[in-house]
C-alpha cells in the first residue's frame, strides 16, 4: 500500500501541533512563587503580611501581648494627613 502524503497537508499538521502545544504550554498569570503571608523578623520585633490584602499583624515589644493589626491602605492615608 502506497501513501502520498501532499505538502498542504504536512504544513497543517505542523502548524496544528505547534499551536496545540504552544497553547498548553503557558502558566496562569496568578500563579504566584512565594505563598500568601510573609514573615520578617529583626531586633525589634516581628511583622506578618498578607500580600494580598496588605493586612498585617505586628509585635515590637516580643511579648504575647503586643501584637497590633494594621493595614497599608489605612497607614498611608493617616501618613498623608501627618
Amino acid at each position: 500500500m502506497k501513501h502520498n502524503l501532499d505538502i498542504k497537508s504536512v504544513m497543517i499538521g505542523l502548524i496544528g501541533g505547534i499551536l496545540l502545544i504552544g497553547a498548553l504550554s503557558f502558566k496562569m498569570e496568578d500563579s504566584q512563587k512565594d505563598g500568601r503571608y510573609q514573615t520578617a523578623v529583626g531586633e525589634k520585633g516581628i511583622v506578618i503580611l498578607d500580600t494580598q490584602t496588605g493586612a498585617y499583624i505586628l509585635n515590637m515589644n516580643l511579648g504575647n501581648n503586643g501584637w497590633r493589626k494594621g493595614d497599608f491602605a489605612n497607614t498611608h492615608e493617616l501618613s498623608k494627613g501627618n
